[in-house]
Parts: structure tokens; C-alpha cells; sequence
């Protein structure tokens, strides 16, 4: 998938997403703050200026969030990002126009006036499908260079003893060439591999 589809599926179809920011004390905040919009610039949503949210988004100027989607944990596809925001106002009116139901919650032109529109322009993620068999995810990135710390590998070390496949939740590790080998797409990132290795030849990210 292109980062750009997975940023039009949070806002599409998970639509509403727990965000946390940190406070003056380096504490972190949580808040249900609903993404609006995504092209490829970014993701975007709106906050009044008025709020303890608005001013922990401008002097930070990064935020992290969820969204699920799912009738239930073994149906549900999850999509987390991490980046930097900032503050776009001119972008408020699409955000307006995209999401009617704002008219229900700042109904008037004057209340509108407390309203800011960010961008999350520079961003990090994961998209992680539990409905599928094996479990499916991926890593995406915009903006920034893709990071891989958490995930793990086998080093040139592996001497193909097989004790790894053994233990994989997922069954995402293959032996080929005498070699054990991580379908990342597919990995849990639970360590199991990394605990059983009698040669320690998986390595951690």
C-alpha cells in the first residue's frame, strides 16, 4: 500500500482516533480527535484555539495517535502514526465542507472562529490488519525516513537449526539456503526468536 492510501483509510474509515500529546510537565495527554482529511502533504484535523489541546499541539509540535476499526479484536485492522503538526488555518474551510457534522457542534459563523485546522506533515506508521491469517502489517512513512527499530532479523550467523520456526505465533519464518529469514509483513515483533536462538543470531532493531 502507498502512504497515502493508508492515511485516507484513517480518516475514511476510522475516521475518529485517540491522539496523545505531552504537557508542560512531559506527561502524556490523550484526546478522541477525529481525523478530517489526507492528500500527500499529510493527514489533517481541527481543534478550537481556546483548548489546553491547541497549546500543548503548538509548543510540542508532535503528536502520536490510533484508530481501530473492527466489529471485533480478531476483525479489526489498526493504523498508528507518529509526527510533526502543524498549524494550517487556511486548510479549515475543506475540513468544514468534509465534515458537515460540525455545523451540529459549532453551528453558528461566530462560534466557527474558535476553529484551527493542523497537518501531521511529517509522519511515521504502521498499518496492522489482525483479520487476516497470517496477521498482516506494514510500515509506511512520509515526509521522513522509515524507521525499523522494533523489529527483528536474522543475522549472517544463522546456522539453519530451526528453533526459531518453532516458536513463531505466525509462522513468518522461512528457511532458505540454510538460512532462517523474517517475512516482516507478517511478524508480530513478539521476540520469541530472539529468546530461543541457541547462536543468537536474531537481532533486534
Amino acid at each position: 500500500m502507498e502512504y497515502i492510501d493508508i492515511l485516507r483509510y484513517l480518516v475514511d474509515d476510522i475516521h475518529t482516533t485517540v491522539v496523545a500529546t505531552l504537557d508542560d510537565q512531559g506527561l502524556p495527554v490523550t484526546a478522541a480527535i477525529d481525523m478530517m482529511m489526507a492528500d500527500e502533504d499529510g493527514v489533517y484535523f481541527l481543534t478550537a484555539k481556546g483548548k489546553p489541546f491547541y497549546d500543548r499541539l503548538t509548543r510540542r509540535g508532535f503528536v502520536a495517535l490510533t484508530g481501530v476499526k473492527g466489529e471485533d479484536t480478531m476483525r479489526s485492522v489498526a493504523v498508528s502514526l507518529r509526527g510533526k503538526v502543524k498549524e494550517v488555518p487556511e486548510v479549515l474551510p475543506a475540513l468544514l465542507d468534509r465534515n458537515p457534522y460540525m455545523d451540529e457542534i459549532y453551528p453558528t459563523a461566530a462560534a466557527k472562529q474558535a476553529l484551527t485546522a493542523f497537518c501531521i506533515y511529517q509522519g511515521e506508521g504502521e498499518y496492522f490488519d489482525l483479520s487476516r491469517r497470517p496477521i498482516y502489517r506494514e510500515s509506511f512513512a512520509y515526509g521522513v525516513k522509515p524507521s525499523l527499530l522494533g523489529t527483528y532479523y536474522i543475522t549472517p550467523d544463522c546456522i539453519g537449526c530451526g528453533n526459531c520456526l518453532a516458536t513463531c505465533p505466525q509462522n513468518c519464518i522461512e528457511l532458505s539456503c540454510g538460512r532462517a529469514y523474517i517475512l516482516q509483513q507478517h511478524c508480530l515483533h513478539c521476540g520469541n526468536c530472539y529468546e530461543v536462538c541457541p547462536h543468537g543470531a536474531v537481532a533486534k532493531r
